[in-house]
């Protein structure tokens, strides 16, 4: 008898860039790339374009996955809306649910968190986050090896969690960010840096932020010799979102 793989969703809250089309075929594909492994089913939903799977559907799924974009988690357009009220959904039917950047902030104000505008402006580069929990604690990374109390992870963003909901556990921060990593449970993780960029990715980004005005000049060189002088810790961000998801 044949069995089926675990199937996921990609929730993605950015449309893709020109750059991302051109060498990788679309965020999906480096989602898929980071996260995914052989015998998984994932499907795409554009949530940013009002694309949503059926209500119906959910617990044909074992995970999902909230992208990263440039819309405000706080903000009131319908899809995010729809979104939120869809987390809540995943996180009544005990889904394992990942958030990233966005999804991150999204999947906390959605459970009753407070997120808005970083206090301390933007945040882009490499950052190093300190773990303050031992993740071999949690079920899916029991039999883990041991992960490092720092972690080098890609960051870019101007907004923040400012209050995990109620029964959150921060288990993770950086000098420039009090959540960088948020947990409920076993099956809801947030994470505010970008497990799934690499740095020609986050470099691409940083020239359309600065040819678009949103940075300086002086800031963006800054951000890319953090990529300069050191590399993100992807493998081991890597194993442990796929842990998550797994649920292994």
């Amino acid at each position: 008898m044949k069995v089926e793989g675990k199937r996921y969703a990609l929730f993605l809250a950015a449309r893709d860039s020109d750059y991302v089309k051109k060498v990788y075929g679309g965020y999906f594909n480096v989602f898929v790339a980071a996260f995914g492994e052989e015998g998984e089913r994932w499907d795409l939903y554009r949530v940013v374009d009002g694309e949503f799977p059926d209500m119906n559907d959910l617990h044909n799924y074992d995970g999902f996955v909230v992208s990263g974009s440039p819309y405000d988690a706080y903000g009131n357009e319908f899809w995010i809306l729809k979104l939120c009220f869809l987390l809540q959904t995943l996180d009544a039917m005990e889904k394992n649910v990942l958030g990233i950047c966005f999804g991150h902030q999204v999947l906390c104000r959605a459970l009753g968190g407070k997120v808005g505008k970083a206090y301390t402006g933007w945040d882009i580069g490499l950052r190093k986050v300190r773990i303050v929990k031992d993740l071999s604690a949690y079920r899916f990374l029991e039999d883990s090896e041991e992960i490092p109390p720092f972690l080098s992870i890609i960051e870019c963003h101007q907004d923040e969690v400012w209050e995990v909901p109620v029964g959150a556990e921060v288990i993770a921060f950086s000098d420039k960010t009090g959540v960088e990593m948020f947990t409920i449970g076993e099956h809801i993780m947030g994470i505010q840096g970008h497990p799934e960029y690499t740095p020609d990715i986050l470099c691409n980004l940083i020239d359309r932020l600065l040819n678009n005005d949103a940075i300086e000049r002086g800031f963006a060189e800054k951000a890319k010799l953090t990529m300069e002088i050191a590399e993100p810790d992807r493998k081991c961000w890597e194993k442990i979102c796929r842990s998550f998801l797994k649920g292994t």
